[in-house]
């Protein structure tokens, strides 16, 4: 009878098991199955679709959450892809057309050399700032990829700062501007130096822009325990704080800017560097205009 019981027990366990086993695999297969759907369809351009979860809260849910994670991470990164191209093909038409249009009219109607290369000249600084936004793009494409950080060395940045003071500033004095520099002595950081340099002149580029007839432009510097702060200021027209989250991605120009020259990627490159040195780049009301403001940690820190 004990024997018969313990065969019993045995049949029982082994017919609960194989019906676990069975019911396991059938979850599983099902779980893979909606992968693999899923999967195809992003694979065929649907990047909306996601793996279902089950509400269970067990290890396929957190599968499917991190599959879903990395999808939505993928999602942005496309869109943004189709924006900068969007963006690209939209700044690129104007000057390559105008560039053309500019050679044809010259190979029609230039009667004399002098006409016929100054039609060249104007077609030539065209394609120039075709070649400048190609440049900015690939740069800040090397900035967010990290491949600068084996420029990094210990350096000063007053006296950087300082050459781009006596560029700018007089730049600033031919248009009727005051230009107010302060810095201490030494400042001194670990990173890239053409590339913070780079980035501080793109502030001080875009403070000239929007400076109005007798404004004011400030580039200040100072260090504050394991930060370096650098400003610039203007008192231009601004930034109002609904766009000042936007104006850092590439291409994108906010109303007061629309009217003027520019490609867009300025603050985008500046945000770069910030990012590329562990840093911040934030922009204020100056009341009236902007504070660009880079924080960057120092050599101490």
């Amino acid at each position: 009878i004990l024997t018969d019981a313990m065969l019993w027990a045995v049949l029982v366990v082994a017919g609960l098991g194989g019906l676990g086993a069975f019911l396991v695999r059938s979850v599983l297969r099902g779980m893979l199955a909606d992968i693999s759907r899923t999967t195809a369809a992003i694979g065929a351009g649907d990047l909306t679709r996601r793996v279902r979860l089950s509400g269970r809260g067990d290890e396929f849910d957190r599968l499917a959450e991190t599959i879903n994670d990395m999808l939505e991470r993928i999602s942005r990164l496309m869109e943004g892809v189709r924006a900068v191209s969007n963006a690209i093909a939209h700044d690129l038409r104007t000057p390559i057309t105008r560039a053309r249009a500019r050679l044809e009219d010259a190979l029609t109607h230039a009667d004399a050399a002098a006409d016929l290369r100054a039609a060249i000249e104007r077609a030539e600084a065209d394609l120039d700032g075709i070649v400048a936004v190609f440049q900015a793009i690939l740069r800040i494409a090397e900035i967010e990829a990290g491949a600068r950080r084996s420029a990094f060395s210990p350096f000063d940045l007053a006296p950087v700062l300082g050459d781009l003071a006596e560029l700018y500033g007089a730049v600033a004095e031919e248009r009727g501007l005051t230009f107010i520099f302060r810095s201490p002595a030494a400042l001194m950081l670990f990173g890239d130096r053409d590339m913070i340099q780079q980035a501080v002149a793109n502030l001080l580029d875009n403070a000239l822009k929007f400076s109005p007839p007798r404004g004011e432009i400030q580039l200040l510097a100072e260090s504050q325990g394991r930060i370096v702060r650098i400003t610039v200021t203007d008192q231009g027209p601004g930034i109002p704080e609904a766009e000042r989250a936007r104006v850092t991605e590439r291409f994108y120009r906010g109303e007061s800017a629309r009217t003027t020259p520019g490609s867009g990627l300025g603050l985008a490159l500046a945000l770069a560097v910030a990012q590329l040195h562990d840093g911040t780049l934030t922009l204020t009301d100056n009341a009236p205009g902007l504070a660009a403001t880079l924080n960057l940690p120092s050599q101490e820190s």
